[in-house]
């Protein structure tokens, strides 16, 4: 085969260092934004951007060209240096220290794309921690509570 074709979907969520309520929502519609073209910037197509008050889910493709520990190290360090202009209010603004990516069916989009729409939504009912844990157990992901969160 002559060309080289990929379209793989990543859902990828972190939180703020400690599960800080720090994107308040002043600035949560900007820090959206600016990850997408973070994503952007890497070929990484944003499909879908949010969050809630501690953490954030992105939904795009991975390029051919960028691995996930790229991907992923450009959105954390870029967007937390960002977000620490904006206002003083910030300056004390991290992300912790890992993250998911999980592979995303082409067919479920739609619903990966609702869900991270309505996280203020899902989040009346379950935490941050919770959610992150009910997506090792579908991924099958075998973890040590004691090294998830920092």
């Amino acid at each position: 085969m002559p060309q080289s074709l990929s379209k793989v979907y990543t859902h990828i969520t972190f939180s703020t260092k400690n599960r800080q309520n720090l994107i308040d929502t002043e600035i949560e519609q900007r820090l959206f934004h600016y990850l997408g073209g973070i994503c952007k910037g890497l070929d990484c197509s944003p499909v879908q951007v949010g969050g809630f008050k501690n953490h954030v889910h992105i939904l795009c493709t991975l390029a051919r060209g960028t691995t996930q520990s790229i991907l992923l190290e450009k959105l954390k360090k870029e967007s937390s240096k960002w977000i620490k202009t904006v206002d003083n209010k910030y300056h004390n603004f991290y992300w912790q220290n890992g993250y998911g990516i999980f592979s995303v069916n082409p067919s479920e989009i739609d619903v990966v794309k609702e869900y991270i729409l309505k996280q203020a939504e899902h989040h009346n009912t379950k935490t941050f921690e919770d959610e992150f844990r009910a997506f090792l157990k579908k991924y099958k992901i075998e973890f040590d509570e004691r090294y998830v969160w920092d």
